[in-house]
């Protein structure tokens, strides 16, 4: 089988060198549901994938934006995923004739029978919340075991984000990012900014959790809620947003990878895709937004 771009294919000479640390990759098969291109995004009803996930429609990164070329929501494909410390991406893209192609293993944008995971009672990824668009509204308790709604959040502009405590991977990176884009705030937009983090974890994630987590990594809790509640609730609002999960038998949670730049009118401004985002980069973009709108 023949895979597009140079990136997969160092990536499988990286991986049959054996590599210390090299990344896993999985093959898989099914049918395109979306393409966002300027976002590096494919959304995808795809088989299960032994040892990664389960039958389910989602989005991936991508890592090459040109693998995304001539694709289209109905398209049958076959690709590559690398997963490396948390993050999974797609590598390498080959389309498939229709007529032979098998597909997914269920209607696009539904779970396949068998499909697992805490993305929603269907099992599926809903796409993720776009720009442009009213953010989806959450009531949930915050680290004081206070409630918070992104009503009572309206007048300010926020960054917002999906994370757990006991995450190995991104969730720590993405933290440690927003962390740096609080502390270098300039001082006249410092108090009309706001930073949310919703768990993805809320059986685990107590407030208390919560209040450990975002402390230890240098979070100032005046102005930064993470978010949990009752578990029906919050994969509510992980469904809405497009974020998705799913549970893996090691107790690691494999979601999107995805931050929003919310106006203080509720809607959302920008989509921070990945973990490759600079804390000075959002600080700026918060600041401006801030300055245009306050």
């Amino acid at each position: 089988m023949r895979y597009v771009g140079r990136v997969a294919a160092i990536l499988v000479v990286a991986w049959a060198l054996g590599c210390e640390r090299g990344p896993e990759l999985f093959d898989a098969k099914g049918v395109v549901t979306g393409v966002e291109p300027a976002a590096r995004q494919l959304s995808v009803d795809h088989e299960a994938i032994p040892g990664l996930m389960p039958a389910m429609t989602m989005n991936f990164d991508v890592t090459d934006p040109a693998l995304l070329e001539g694709l289209a929501p109905g398209q049958h494909i076959r690709f590559r995923i690398s997963f490396d410390d948390g993050v999974y991406r797609i590598v390498a893209i080959e389309k498939e004739a229709a007529e032979g192609a098998t597909g997914s293993a269920g209607a696009p944008g539904t779970a396949a029978p068998g499909a697992t995971g805490s993305a929603g009672a269907s099992g599926s990824f809903e796409p993720v919340a776009d720009e442009g668009q009213p953010a989806p509204a959450f009531e949930l308790v915050d680290q004081d075991g206070r409630p918070r709604s992104l009503e009572s959040l309206r007048g300010r502009v926020l960054l917002l984000d999906f994370v757990y405590a006991n995450c190995p991977g991104p969730c720590p990176i993405l933290t440690g990012a927003h962390v740096r884009a609080q502390k270098v705030l300039p001082d006249d937009v410092r108090d009309r900014v706001w930073f949310v983090s919703i768990t993805l974890d809320p059986e685990r994630d107590t407030p208390d959790a919560l209040r450990s987590y975002g402390a230890k990594r240098g979070a100032d809790l005046s102005r930064w809620s993470f978010l949990t509640g009752p578990r029906a609730q919050v994969e509510e609002v992980v469904r809405r947003y497009g974020v998705g999960s799913v549970r893996l038998a090691n107790g690691e949670i494999q979601h999107v990878v995805v931050s929003f730049l919310i106006d203080p009118q509720g809607r959302v401004v920008k989509r921070y895709f990945g973990l490759e985002h600079h804390g000075d980069d959002l600080a700026k973009d918060l600041a401006d937004l801030a300055r245009r709108t306050g």
